[in-house]
């Protein structure tokens, strides 16, 4: 029993797509990876009743006034991680059940941290899922018998219980950390239920680098008329995804080659293509202006995920990033390089890929 009584932490790393995205929610293939810059903690602690600790500052619900409480909210919005939390154990203990894995009847305590930037398009909701979903996989002792192809699914079904709209690539990454190549066709999800996910060496990217807003305006509602306008199956919207996709298909071949120069216009067609299906409107001003300020140096760039923040890559190396650098801090964003995590699967986990 001294065993049980062990307090469980996981880490789970934001994320970058770096090229296909957003073809990962239209049958499409992505390559992302492990941002070791920031991350989310969950820590679990056995304990008589299964309490869900409230963040001190994400889950606010005391104010020193109602100015204070306004402001927090059109700043932060309605929502913390307590109900992340309470969501992936909820699908986690479905799962289970329907998969006639046998939980134990001990209960614990879930609470957790962030550093993750909010409204960055850095998948910092799926980051609290997905470390929660670690802690419960070592609490229950089940690590073995869920195998890792399927975790994502469930970080995103516990999104979806939410009403978050997402697609599976940042989980997968959140999942198997360091780079992954993602093949999303519609015959592996069909079959399969999930994607094909190939890791990839880290050693093959290039230096990287990160600039994002300190104070986002919401980038909520980017994916909207595309899907419907994909699903009521516009020619334009389908052919454009297809080449999306297909960017993440060379993007794979360029890093194998480690043929940077190809990998730089890759990631500018890849902003590109998303910025005609979805128009500057939906994009924001600041997104694309972030963008832009790369562009301006000769550096290749392009969201990370729906917004907030941009992945860059300056082919012509030091002096362009210092260009870059101080372009952004006059304009008011932040850059720093980006730390590429490798992938933290364990032997367990590894097994569970094997085991088909």
């Amino acid at each position: 029993m001294a065993k049980q009584s062990a307090v469980i932490e996981h880490k789970s790393y934001a994320r970058v797509g770096l090229l296909g995205n957003p073809s990962d929610v239209y049958f499409g293939n992505t390559i992302s990876f492990s941002l070791g810059n920031f991350w989310a903690s969950v820590r679990l602690e056995p304990s008589i009743d299964l309490v869900i600790v409230p963040h001190p500052s994400h889950d606010l619900v005391q104010f020193s006034s109602i100015s204070h409480l306004v402001n927090r909210l059109q700043n932060e919005g309605y929502y913390g991680g307590v109900r992340l939390l309470m969501a992936i154990v909820k699908i986690f203990h479905n799962y289970c059940k329907e998969s006639n894995i046998t939980l134990h009847d001990g209960n614990f305590t879930l609470s957790y941290d962030t550093n993750i930037p909010r409204q960055t398009g850095l998948s910092g909701s799926s980051a609290i899922v997905s470390a929660a979903l670690s802690c419960l996989l070592d609490f229950y002792k089940v690590r073995h018998l869920i195998k890792v192809e399927v975790r994502p699914n469930l970080v995103l079904n516990a999104e979806k219980e939410l009403g978050i709209v997402a697609g599976l690539q940042d989980r997968v990454a959140q999942v198997y950390g360091g780079v992954v190549y993602m093949d999303f066709g519609k015959n592996h999800m069909d079959e399969l239920g999930h994607g094909i996910y190939t890791p990839m060496d880290v050693d093959l990217l290039p230096p990287l680098y990160l600039i994002y807003a300190e104070n986002p305006s919401d980038s909520g509602k980017v994916h909207s008329t595309v899907r419907q306008r994909w699903l009521d199956g516009d020619k334009f919207i389908r052919s454009t995804i297809e080449e999306v996709a297909n960017i993440a298909v060379e993007g794979r071949k360029a890093l194998l080659e480690k043929d940077y120069n190809k990998l730089a216009a890759l990631m500018n067609h890849n902003f590109d293509l998303r910025r005609r299906m979805f128009g500057d409107d939906a994009l924001g001003a600041m997104n694309i202006e972030m963008v832009e300020i790369a562009r301006k140096v000769g550096a290749a760039s392009k969201f990370t995920g729906s917004g907030g923040a941009v992945v860059v890559f300056c082919p012509d190396g030091t002096s362009q990033v210092k260009q870059l650098e101080d372009a952004c801090h006059s304009a008011g964003f932040t850059f720093q390089p980006i730390k590429v995590m490798s992938s933290f699967l364990n032997e367990t986990d590894l097994q569970t890929l094997e085991s088909k």
